[in-house]
Protein backbone atom coordinates (compact mmCIF):
# COMPACT_ATOMS: atom_id res chain seq x y z
CA UNK A 1 0.00 0.00 0.00
CA UNK A 2 1.02 3.53 -1.01
CA UNK A 3 1.94 5.94 1.66
CA UNK A 4 0.23 9.28 1.75
CA UNK A 5 0.74 12.32 3.93
CA UNK A 6 -3.12 13.42 4.21
CA UNK A 7 -2.42 17.20 6.37
CA UNK A 8 0.26 18.54 3.56
CA UNK A 9 -1.50 17.18 0.95
CA UNK A 10 -4.78 18.81 2.09
CA UNK A 11 -3.06 21.70 3.26
CA UNK A 12 -1.47 22.38 -0.42
CA UNK A 13 -4.73 21.51 -2.30
CA UNK A 14 -6.44 24.01 -0.36
CA UNK A 15 -3.93 26.76 -1.63
CA UNK A 16 -5.57 26.62 -5.00
CA UNK A 17 -8.54 25.02 -5.13
CA UNK A 18 -12.36 26.86 -4.34
CA UNK A 19 -13.47 25.12 -1.23
CA UNK A 20 -16.00 22.19 -1.36
CA UNK A 21 -18.07 22.74 1.42
CA UNK A 22 -20.79 20.41 2.66
CA UNK A 23 -23.80 19.65 0.50
CA UNK A 24 -26.50 22.82 0.37
CA UNK A 25 -29.69 20.58 1.15
CA UNK A 26 -30.46 17.06 -0.57
CA UNK A 27 -30.95 18.57 -3.98
CA UNK A 28 -26.60 19.13 -4.46
CA UNK A 29 -24.84 16.26 -5.00
CA UNK A 30 -21.14 16.55 -5.34
CA UNK A 31 -18.88 13.33 -7.56
CA UNK A 32 -15.79 13.50 -7.46
CA UNK A 33 -14.86 12.22 -11.61
CA UNK A 34 -11.70 10.38 -12.61
CA UNK A 35 -10.57 13.48 -14.21
CA UNK A 36 -11.55 16.56 -15.74
CA UNK A 37 -13.52 17.06 -18.75
CA UNK A 38 -11.09 18.48 -21.14
CA UNK A 39 -12.98 17.62 -24.13
CA UNK A 40 -16.68 18.54 -23.91
CA UNK A 41 -17.67 16.87 -27.06
CA UNK A 42 -18.69 13.28 -26.84
CA UNK A 43 -18.46 12.96 -30.69
CA UNK A 44 -14.78 14.43 -30.85
CA UNK A 45 -13.34 12.43 -28.46
CA UNK A 46 -13.81 8.34 -26.56
CA UNK A 47 -12.44 9.43 -23.46
CA UNK A 48 -15.18 8.09 -20.46
CA UNK A 49 -15.73 11.61 -18.80
CA UNK A 50 -16.33 13.49 -21.83
CA UNK A 51 -19.05 10.25 -22.19
CA UNK A 52 -20.28 10.43 -18.76
CA UNK A 53 -20.85 14.25 -18.70
CA UNK A 54 -22.70 13.77 -22.01
CA UNK A 55 -25.12 11.43 -20.55
CA UNK A 56 -25.97 14.41 -17.90
CA UNK A 57 -26.54 16.81 -20.82
CA UNK A 58 -27.83 14.75 -23.86
CA UNK A 59 -30.23 12.19 -24.39
CA UNK A 60 -30.29 9.23 -26.95
CA UNK A 61 -32.57 7.33 -29.06
CA UNK A 62 -32.11 4.10 -27.42
CA UNK A 63 -30.86 3.05 -24.39
CA UNK A 64 -29.14 0.30 -22.99
CA UNK A 65 -29.69 -1.88 -19.70
CA UNK A 66 -27.65 -3.88 -17.19
CA UNK A 67 -27.90 -7.22 -19.02
CA UNK A 68 -26.94 -5.19 -22.44
CA UNK A 69 -30.66 -5.48 -23.86
CA UNK A 70 -31.58 -2.07 -25.79
CA UNK A 71 -34.70 -0.37 -25.11
CA UNK A 72 -36.52 2.80 -27.41
CA UNK A 73 -35.42 5.62 -24.74
CA UNK A 74 -36.27 9.10 -26.91
CA UNK A 75 -38.57 7.08 -29.23
CA UNK A 76 -41.90 5.83 -28.75
CA UNK A 77 -41.11 2.62 -31.25
CA UNK A 78 -39.63 1.60 -33.75
CA UNK A 79 -40.71 -0.58 -37.14
CA UNK A 80 -38.82 -2.38 -39.91
CA UNK A 81 -40.12 -2.85 -43.47
CA UNK A 82 -38.82 -4.24 -46.83
CA UNK A 83 -37.39 -7.52 -45.23
CA UNK A 84 -35.46 -5.01 -42.77
CA UNK A 85 -33.98 -2.67 -44.98
CA UNK A 86 -36.40 0.11 -44.31
CA UNK A 87 -36.56 1.24 -40.56
CA UNK A 88 -38.70 3.81 -39.23
CA UNK A 89 -37.94 5.40 -35.30
CA UNK A 90 -40.67 7.56 -34.43
CA UNK A 91 -39.61 9.89 -31.61
CA UNK A 92 -41.75 10.83 -28.36
CA UNK A 93 -43.82 13.61 -27.90
CA UNK A 94 -42.91 16.22 -25.77
CA UNK A 95 -39.04 16.51 -26.19
CA UNK A 96 -37.65 19.57 -26.00
CA UNK A 97 -34.41 20.82 -26.18
CA UNK A 98 -32.37 23.19 -23.11
CA UNK A 99 -33.05 26.23 -25.37
CA UNK A 100 -36.82 25.64 -25.79
CA UNK A 101 -36.79 24.46 -28.69
CA UNK A 102 -38.82 21.10 -29.84
CA UNK A 103 -36.41 18.07 -30.88
CA UNK A 104 -37.08 17.09 -34.31
CA UNK A 105 -36.43 14.10 -36.62
CA UNK A 106 -34.05 16.39 -38.92
CA UNK A 107 -31.92 17.36 -35.36
CA UNK A 108 -31.62 13.65 -35.03
CA UNK A 109 -30.59 13.03 -38.72
CA UNK A 110 -27.50 15.42 -38.70
CA UNK A 111 -27.33 13.87 -35.05
CA UNK A 112 -26.63 10.67 -36.45
CA UNK A 113 -25.02 11.62 -38.85
CA UNK A 114 -22.46 13.65 -37.06
CA UNK A 115 -21.92 10.78 -34.45
CA UNK A 116 -21.11 8.17 -37.32
CA UNK A 117 -18.73 9.78 -38.98
CA UNK A 118 -16.27 9.33 -36.25
CA UNK A 119 -18.06 6.81 -33.97
CA UNK A 120 -16.72 2.72 -35.09
CA UNK A 121 -20.23 0.60 -34.82
CA UNK A 122 -21.97 3.99 -36.49
CA UNK A 123 -19.16 4.12 -39.60
CA UNK A 124 -20.84 0.44 -40.06
CA UNK A 125 -24.23 1.57 -40.00
CA UNK A 126 -24.12 4.50 -42.40
CA UNK A 127 -21.73 2.19 -45.14
CA UNK A 128 -24.96 0.03 -44.96
CA UNK A 129 -27.35 3.14 -45.23
CA UNK A 130 -28.25 4.18 -48.46
CA UNK A 131 -30.22 7.26 -47.41
CA UNK A 132 -30.95 8.38 -44.23
CA UNK A 133 -33.88 11.08 -43.72
CA UNK A 134 -36.48 13.23 -41.85
CA UNK A 135 -40.25 12.78 -44.19
CA UNK A 136 -41.78 14.59 -40.77
CA UNK A 137 -40.85 16.70 -37.52
CA UNK A 138 -41.44 12.57 -35.50
CA UNK A 139 -40.46 10.32 -38.21
CA UNK A 140 -36.22 9.17 -38.57
CA UNK A 141 -36.15 6.60 -41.66
CA UNK A 142 -33.19 4.95 -42.56
CA UNK A 143 -32.79 2.60 -45.68
CA UNK A 144 -30.54 0.34 -45.75
CA UNK A 145 -28.61 -1.28 -48.33
CA UNK A 146 -28.74 -5.07 -46.45
CA UNK A 147 -30.52 -5.59 -43.68
CA UNK A 148 -28.41 -4.40 -40.73
CA UNK A 149 -30.60 -6.10 -37.44
CA UNK A 150 -27.79 -4.27 -35.04
CA UNK A 151 -29.14 -0.58 -35.81
CA UNK A 152 -30.76 -0.14 -31.79
CA UNK A 153 -27.45 -0.98 -31.05
CA UNK A 154 -25.41 0.88 -32.72
CA UNK A 155 -27.46 4.01 -31.71
CA UNK A 156 -28.03 2.93 -28.04
CA UNK A 157 -24.97 1.82 -27.08
CA UNK A 158 -23.52 2.92 -23.85
CA UNK A 159 -19.92 3.07 -24.81
CA UNK A 160 -17.86 6.06 -26.23
CA UNK A 161 -19.06 7.46 -28.49
CA UNK A 162 -22.41 7.67 -27.54
CA UNK A 163 -24.91 8.56 -30.26
CA UNK A 164 -25.93 12.28 -28.54
CA UNK A 165 -28.98 14.00 -30.53
CA UNK A 166 -28.53 17.57 -30.73
CA UNK A 167 -30.22 20.39 -31.81
CA UNK A 168 -29.70 20.51 -36.27
CA UNK A 169 -27.73 23.60 -35.82
CA UNK A 170 -24.93 22.18 -33.39
CA UNK A 171 -24.95 18.76 -35.13
CA UNK A 172 -24.32 20.45 -37.99
CA UNK A 173 -20.48 20.96 -36.97
CA UNK A 174 -17.61 19.51 -38.80
CA UNK A 175 -17.03 16.15 -36.41
CA UNK A 176 -13.44 17.06 -36.59
CA UNK A 177 -14.47 20.19 -34.80
CA UNK A 178 -15.67 20.48 -31.31
CA UNK A 179 -19.26 21.70 -30.94
CA UNK A 180 -19.55 25.27 -29.39
CA UNK A 181 -21.83 24.92 -26.76
CA UNK A 182 -23.90 22.14 -24.51
CA UNK A 183 -27.43 21.90 -25.80
CA UNK A 184 -29.10 19.01 -25.15
CA UNK A 185 -31.99 17.66 -24.09
CA UNK A 186 -31.05 15.01 -21.42
CA UNK A 187 -32.30 15.77 -17.68
CA UNK A 188 -29.91 18.11 -16.84
CA UNK A 189 -28.23 21.62 -18.29
CA UNK A 190 -24.16 22.52 -18.58
CA UNK A 191 -23.57 25.18 -16.27
CA UNK A 192 -21.38 26.49 -18.36
CA UNK A 193 -20.91 30.03 -17.05
CA UNK A 194 -19.69 28.25 -13.32
CA UNK A 195 -17.36 26.06 -15.14
CA UNK A 196 -13.84 26.32 -13.74
CA UNK A 197 -11.25 24.57 -15.66
CA UNK A 198 -9.69 21.78 -14.31
CA UNK A 199 -11.87 22.29 -10.63
CA UNK A 200 -15.37 22.12 -10.74
CA UNK A 201 -18.45 21.63 -13.62
CA UNK A 202 -21.87 22.32 -12.21
CA UNK A 203 -25.41 20.40 -13.91
CA UNK A 204 -28.39 21.77 -12.93
CA UNK A 205 -31.63 19.99 -13.64
CA UNK A 206 -33.79 20.61 -16.88
CA UNK A 207 -37.32 20.87 -15.58
CA UNK A 208 -38.81 20.56 -19.03
CA UNK A 209 -37.12 17.34 -19.62
CA UNK A 210 -39.76 14.65 -20.09
CA UNK A 211 -38.68 10.96 -18.64
CA UNK A 212 -40.15 7.74 -20.62
CA UNK A 213 -43.85 6.82 -18.97
CA UNK A 214 -42.85 3.42 -18.68
CA UNK A 215 -40.01 0.69 -17.79
CA UNK A 216 -37.61 0.83 -15.64
CA UNK A 217 -34.35 2.80 -14.89
CA UNK A 218 -31.95 0.53 -15.70
CA UNK A 219 -28.11 1.48 -16.93
CA UNK A 220 -28.76 4.09 -19.64
CA UNK A 221 -32.76 2.60 -20.40
CA UNK A 222 -35.89 3.39 -19.06
CA UNK A 223 -36.94 6.49 -16.86
CA UNK A 224 -34.63 9.23 -16.22
CA UNK A 225 -35.92 10.91 -13.22
CA UNK A 226 -33.65 14.02 -11.99
CA UNK A 227 -34.54 13.89 -8.59
CA UNK A 228 -31.22 16.07 -7.71
CA UNK A 229 -31.46 20.35 -8.50
CA UNK A 230 -27.84 20.36 -9.16
CA UNK A 231 -24.86 18.10 -10.18
CA UNK A 232 -21.40 19.41 -8.86
CA UNK A 233 -18.22 17.89 -10.32
CA UNK A 234 -14.91 18.76 -8.24
CA UNK A 235 -11.61 17.62 -9.58
CA UNK A 236 -9.56 17.06 -7.07
CA UNK A 237 -6.34 15.76 -8.55
CA UNK A 238 -5.07 14.60 -4.97
CA UNK A 239 -6.57 11.26 -3.71
CA UNK A 240 -5.99 12.42 0.03
CA UNK A 241 -7.28 14.76 0.01
CA UNK A 242 -10.79 12.96 -1.71
CA UNK A 243 -10.30 10.56 0.92
CA UNK A 244 -10.72 13.17 3.69
CA UNK A 245 -13.70 14.78 2.28
CA UNK A 246 -15.51 11.20 1.95
CA UNK A 247 -14.95 10.60 5.42
CA UNK A 248 -16.51 14.14 6.29
CA UNK A 249 -19.44 13.94 4.35
CA UNK A 250 -17.86 16.83 1.83
CA UNK A 251 -18.08 14.50 -1.07
CA UNK A 252 -21.10 12.48 -1.80
CA UNK A 253 -19.69 9.96 -4.89
CA UNK A 254 -15.95 9.02 -5.97
CA UNK A 255 -16.36 7.47 -8.79
CA UNK A 256 -13.15 5.43 -8.85
CA UNK A 257 -10.89 5.55 -5.75
CA UNK A 258 -7.31 4.86 -6.34
CA UNK A 259 -6.88 1.23 -5.82
CA UNK A 260 -4.79 1.30 -2.42
CA UNK A 261 -7.44 3.91 -0.76
CA UNK A 262 -10.55 0.98 -1.37
CA UNK A 263 -9.49 -1.02 2.18
CA UNK A 264 -10.03 2.17 4.02
CA UNK A 265 -13.49 3.62 2.17
CA UNK A 266 -14.36 -0.12 2.96
CA UNK A 267 -14.01 0.97 6.71
CA UNK A 268 -15.96 3.78 6.73
CA UNK A 269 -19.54 3.35 8.19
CA UNK A 270 -20.76 6.29 6.26
CA UNK A 271 -20.01 4.80 3.00
CA UNK A 272 -21.23 2.09 0.19
CA UNK A 273 -18.08 0.70 -1.68
CA UNK A 274 -18.87 -1.71 -4.65
CA UNK A 275 -18.16 -2.54 -7.98
CA UNK A 276 -20.28 -0.87 -10.44
CA UNK A 277 -19.63 -2.55 -13.48
CA UNK A 278 -18.75 -6.31 -14.03
CA UNK A 279 -17.38 -5.69 -17.50
CA UNK A 280 -14.58 -3.65 -15.33
CA UNK A 281 -11.81 -1.59 -18.06
CA UNK A 282 -9.52 -3.12 -20.27
CA UNK A 283 -6.08 -1.85 -20.31
CA UNK A 284 -4.08 -1.13 -23.35
CA UNK A 285 -0.98 -0.34 -25.04
CA UNK A 286 -2.03 1.69 -28.15
CA UNK A 287 0.90 2.23 -31.15
CA UNK A 288 1.20 5.33 -32.75
CA UNK A 289 1.39 3.76 -36.74
CA UNK A 290 1.50 6.29 -38.89
CA UNK A 291 5.58 7.36 -38.02
CA UNK A 292 8.51 4.98 -36.80
CA UNK A 293 9.72 2.91 -35.62
CA UNK A 294 6.17 1.25 -34.56
CA UNK A 295 5.12 1.45 -38.35
CA UNK A 296 7.52 -1.72 -37.86
CA UNK A 297 4.77 -5.08 -37.14
CA UNK A 298 8.01 -6.86 -36.06
CA UNK A 299 8.65 -4.30 -33.78
CA UNK A 300 5.15 -4.19 -32.32
CA UNK A 301 4.97 -8.06 -32.03
CA UNK A 302 8.17 -8.06 -30.21
CA UNK A 303 6.70 -5.80 -27.56
CA UNK A 304 3.49 -7.59 -27.55
CA UNK A 305 5.90 -10.59 -26.76
CA UNK A 306 7.57 -8.82 -24.24
CA UNK A 307 4.25 -7.71 -21.90
CA UNK A 308 3.02 -9.40 -18.40
CA UNK A 309 -0.15 -8.70 -17.95
CA UNK A 310 0.22 -9.50 -14.41
CA UNK A 311 2.60 -6.45 -14.25
CA UNK A 312 0.30 -4.17 -15.35
CA UNK A 313 -2.49 -4.72 -13.11
CA UNK A 314 -0.46 -4.94 -9.83
CA UNK A 315 0.49 -1.48 -11.10
CA UNK A 316 -3.05 -0.53 -11.14
CA UNK A 317 -5.07 -2.78 -8.63
CA UNK A 318 -2.56 -4.30 -6.15
CA UNK A 319 -2.10 -8.06 -5.58
CA UNK A 320 -5.61 -9.05 -4.95
CA UNK A 321 -6.64 -10.36 -7.63
CA UNK A 322 -10.59 -10.03 -6.54
CA UNK A 323 -10.22 -6.17 -8.42
CA UNK A 324 -8.55 -8.23 -11.71
CA UNK A 325 -7.79 -10.58 -14.12
CA UNK A 326 -4.60 -11.63 -16.81
CA UNK A 327 -4.66 -13.52 -19.32
CA UNK A 328 -6.66 -11.53 -21.62
CA UNK A 329 -7.53 -10.75 -25.00
CA UNK A 330 -8.70 -9.04 -27.91
CA UNK A 331 -12.95 -9.38 -26.49
CA UNK A 332 -13.96 -8.39 -23.10
CA UNK A 333 -13.09 -11.75 -20.99
CA UNK A 334 -17.00 -13.60 -19.89
CA UNK A 335 -18.30 -11.86 -23.30
CA UNK A 336 -19.82 -14.53 -26.14
CA UNK A 337 -16.89 -13.39 -28.17
CA UNK A 338 -13.79 -14.07 -25.95
CA UNK A 339 -11.50 -16.89 -26.89
CA UNK A 340 -8.63 -18.94 -26.58
CA UNK A 341 -7.00 -18.32 -29.90
CA UNK A 342 -3.46 -17.42 -30.47
CA UNK A 343 -3.26 -16.82 -26.41
CA UNK A 344 -0.32 -18.27 -25.52
CA UNK A 345 1.80 -14.84 -26.97
CA UNK A 346 -0.33 -13.03 -23.85
CA UNK A 347 -0.07 -16.09 -21.63
CA UNK A 348 3.38 -17.50 -21.77
CA UNK A 349 6.36 -16.61 -19.52
CA UNK A 350 8.33 -13.17 -19.92
CA UNK A 351 11.54 -13.99 -21.25
CA UNK A 352 13.47 -10.11 -21.47
CA UNK A 353 16.24 -11.58 -23.07
CA UNK A 354 14.34 -12.92 -26.24
CA UNK A 355 12.40 -9.82 -26.35
CA UNK A 356 15.41 -7.74 -26.86
CA UNK A 357 17.16 -9.85 -29.32
CA UNK A 358 13.69 -9.96 -31.27
CA UNK A 359 13.66 -5.70 -31.06
CA UNK A 360 16.92 -6.17 -32.52
CA UNK A 361 16.19 -8.85 -35.09
CA UNK A 362 13.09 -6.27 -36.48
CA UNK A 363 15.10 -3.81 -37.72
CA UNK A 364 14.97 -1.09 -34.72
CA UNK A 365 17.66 1.05 -34.57
CA UNK A 366 17.53 3.66 -31.75
CA UNK A 367 14.44 5.91 -32.96
CA UNK A 368 13.17 7.92 -30.41
CA UNK A 369 10.30 6.40 -28.25
CA UNK A 370 7.80 8.82 -27.26
CA UNK A 371 5.84 7.56 -24.17
CA UNK A 372 2.84 9.52 -23.38
CA UNK A 373 1.69 9.19 -19.47
CA UNK A 374 -1.10 11.18 -17.51
CA UNK A 375 -0.12 12.23 -14.23
CA UNK A 376 -3.68 13.16 -13.09
CA UNK A 377 -4.83 9.63 -13.41
CA UNK A 378 -3.37 6.85 -10.83
CA UNK A 379 -4.30 3.82 -12.90
CA UNK A 380 -3.17 5.15 -16.19
CA UNK A 381 -0.03 6.51 -14.83
CA UNK A 382 0.60 3.17 -13.76
CA UNK A 383 0.29 1.69 -16.97
CA UNK A 384 2.34 4.20 -18.38
CA UNK A 385 4.88 3.66 -15.76
CA UNK A 386 5.38 0.27 -16.21
CA UNK A 387 4.97 0.53 -20.18
CA UNK A 388 7.85 3.44 -20.48
CA UNK A 389 10.07 0.83 -18.25
CA UNK A 390 9.36 -2.71 -20.11
CA UNK A 391 9.99 -0.47 -23.13
CA UNK A 392 13.16 0.54 -21.74
CA UNK A 393 14.48 -2.85 -20.57
CA UNK A 394 13.97 -3.87 -24.25
CA UNK A 395 16.19 -1.85 -25.24
CA UNK A 396 13.89 0.95 -27.07
CA UNK A 397 15.21 5.13 -26.54
CA UNK A 398 11.98 5.84 -24.60
CA UNK A 399 11.17 9.59 -23.81
CA UNK A 400 8.68 9.41 -21.45
CA UNK A 401 6.78 12.23 -21.51
CA UNK A 402 4.61 12.94 -18.15
CA UNK A 403 1.27 15.46 -18.48
CA UNK A 404 -2.30 16.05 -17.36
CA UNK A 405 -5.04 13.90 -19.04
CA UNK A 406 -6.34 16.39 -21.27
CA UNK A 407 -3.15 17.15 -22.70
CA UNK A 408 -2.18 13.46 -23.36
CA UNK A 409 -5.91 13.85 -25.16
CA UNK A 410 -4.80 16.50 -27.10
CA UNK A 411 -1.48 15.58 -28.20
CA UNK A 412 -2.86 11.73 -29.02
CA UNK A 413 -4.45 13.19 -32.20
CA UNK A 414 -1.19 14.98 -33.70
CA UNK A 415 0.13 12.71 -36.75
CA UNK A 416 3.31 14.60 -36.71
CA UNK A 417 6.38 12.92 -36.22
CA UNK A 418 8.01 12.79 -32.86
CA UNK A 419 10.17 15.61 -33.30
CA UNK A 420 7.98 17.89 -34.35
CA UNK A 421 5.49 16.93 -31.27
CA UNK A 422 4.26 13.51 -32.46
CA UNK A 423 3.99 10.37 -29.97
CA UNK A 424 4.94 6.81 -30.39
CA UNK A 425 2.83 5.30 -27.52
CA UNK A 426 -0.04 6.30 -24.82
CA UNK A 427 -1.48 3.94 -22.52
CA UNK A 428 -5.29 3.64 -21.53
CA UNK A 429 -8.18 2.08 -20.61
CA UNK A 430 -11.41 0.76 -22.34
CA UNK A 431 -14.72 -0.27 -20.72
CA UNK A 432 -15.87 -3.59 -21.10
CA UNK A 433 -18.58 -2.89 -22.89
CA UNK A 434 -16.10 -1.03 -25.83
CA UNK A 435 -14.97 -4.52 -26.68
CA UNK A 436 -18.25 -6.97 -26.67
CA UNK A 437 -17.61 -7.11 -30.29
CA UNK A 438 -16.55 -5.97 -33.30
CA UNK A 439 -18.59 -3.23 -34.11
CA UNK A 440 -17.76 -0.93 -31.11
CA UNK A 441 -14.14 -2.17 -30.56
CA UNK A 442 -12.05 1.01 -32.20
CA UNK A 443 -8.29 -0.64 -31.20
CA UNK A 444 -9.40 -3.41 -33.86
CA UNK A 445 -10.14 -0.94 -36.89
CA UNK A 446 -7.37 -1.46 -39.38
CA UNK A 447 -8.91 1.44 -41.65
CA UNK A 448 -5.61 3.58 -41.27
CA UNK A 449 -6.54 7.40 -40.96
CA UNK A 450 -9.83 6.73 -40.25
CA UNK A 451 -9.27 4.81 -37.06
CA UNK A 452 -8.45 5.91 -33.55
CA UNK A 453 -5.69 7.64 -32.54
CA UNK A 454 -3.14 4.92 -34.01
CA UNK A 455 -4.37 4.92 -36.89
CA UNK A 456 -3.40 1.33 -38.41
CA UNK A 457 -3.98 -0.07 -41.47
CA UNK A 458 -4.75 -4.05 -42.06
CA UNK A 459 -7.29 -5.03 -44.39
CA UNK A 460 -7.24 -7.94 -42.69
CA UNK A 461 -9.01 -6.97 -39.85
CA UNK A 462 -11.23 -4.36 -41.99
CA UNK A 463 -12.42 -7.36 -44.08
CA UNK A 464 -12.82 -9.87 -40.74
CA UNK A 465 -14.79 -7.16 -39.30
CA UNK A 466 -17.45 -7.39 -42.25
CA UNK A 467 -17.62 -10.66 -42.27
CA UNK A 468 -18.47 -10.17 -38.60
CA UNK A 469 -21.72 -8.07 -39.62
CA UNK A 470 -22.44 -10.81 -42.18
CA UNK A 471 -22.19 -13.79 -39.86
CA UNK A 472 -25.92 -15.36 -39.55
CA UNK A 473 -25.60 -16.72 -36.08
CA UNK A 474 -23.41 -16.63 -32.99
CA UNK A 475 -21.09 -19.46 -33.90
CA UNK A 476 -20.55 -17.97 -36.88
CA UNK A 477 -19.62 -14.82 -35.23
CA UNK A 478 -17.16 -16.36 -32.68
CA UNK A 479 -15.62 -18.35 -35.52
CA UNK A 480 -15.12 -14.97 -36.98
CA UNK A 481 -13.70 -13.80 -33.94
CA UNK A 482 -11.48 -15.76 -33.26
CA UNK A 483 -9.52 -15.67 -36.49
CA UNK A 484 -9.82 -11.66 -35.95
CA UNK A 485 -7.80 -11.87 -32.58
CA UNK A 486 -4.99 -14.40 -34.58
CA UNK A 487 -5.17 -11.61 -36.99
CA UNK A 488 -4.88 -8.87 -34.46
CA UNK A 489 -1.66 -10.64 -32.89
CA UNK A 490 -0.09 -10.46 -36.49
CA UNK A 491 -0.40 -6.90 -36.71
CA UNK A 492 -0.88 -5.79 -33.31
CA UNK A 493 -2.78 -2.54 -33.62
CA UNK A 494 -2.91 -2.66 -30.00
CA UNK A 495 -1.27 -4.69 -26.80
CA UNK A 496 -4.10 -5.86 -24.33
CA UNK A 497 -2.77 -5.04 -20.91
CA UNK A 498 -5.71 -6.98 -18.57
CA UNK A 499 -8.99 -6.20 -16.90
CA UNK A 500 -9.48 -4.06 -13.83
CA UNK A 501 -12.26 -4.07 -11.79
CA UNK A 502 -13.02 -1.29 -10.18
CA UNK A 503 -14.81 0.12 -6.89
CA UNK A 504 -17.18 3.20 -6.55
CA UNK A 505 -17.65 4.86 -3.65
CA UNK A 506 -20.71 6.98 -1.97
CA UNK A 507 -22.34 8.02 1.18
CA UNK A 508 -24.80 6.17 2.40
CA UNK A 509 -27.97 8.34 2.79
CA UNK A 510 -27.50 8.29 -1.42
CA UNK A 511 -30.11 5.43 -2.95
CA UNK A 512 -30.65 4.51 -6.76
CA UNK A 513 -27.15 4.67 -7.55
CA UNK A 514 -27.39 2.64 -11.09
CA UNK A 515 -25.00 -0.15 -11.87
CA UNK A 516 -22.79 0.77 -14.52
CA UNK A 517 -20.94 3.89 -15.90
CA UNK A 518 -21.80 7.13 -13.46
CA UNK A 519 -25.42 8.04 -13.67
CA UNK A 520 -27.07 10.73 -12.24
CA UNK A 521 -30.94 9.80 -12.83
CA UNK A 522 -32.81 7.94 -10.10
CA UNK A 523 -30.39 9.24 -7.79
CA UNK A 524 -31.80 10.41 -4.30
CA UNK A 525 -30.71 11.29 -1.39
CA UNK A 526 -32.54 10.36 2.01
Amino acid sequence: MHRRTLISAVAASALARPSIGRAAGTGVLKFVPQTDVAVLDPIWTTTYPTRDHAYLVFDTLFGMTSAYEVTPQMLAGATTENDGRTWNLTLRDGLRFHDNTPVLARDAVVSIRRWGARDTFGQALLAATDELLAPDDRTIRFRLKQPFPLLPMALGKSASNMCAIMPERLASTDPFKQISEMTGSGPYRFKANERVPGALLVYEKFADYVPRPDGVADWTAGPKVANLDRVEWHIIPDASTTLAAMRNGEIDWWWIPDADLVPALSKMPNLTVRNNDPTGLIATMRFNQMVPPFDNPALRRAVLAAVNQEDFMVAVAGTDRAWWRDGVGVFCPGTTLANDAGMSVVTSKQDLAKSREAVKASGYNGERVVVLGASDIASSKALSDVGADLLKQIGLNVDYAISDWGTVVQRRVKTEPVAQGGWSIFHTFWSGTDQFTPAGHAFLRGNGRAAAPGWPTSPQLESLRNDWFRAPDLAAQQQVARAMQLQAFQDVPYVPLGQQLNATAYQKNLSGVLKGIPLFWNVKRA
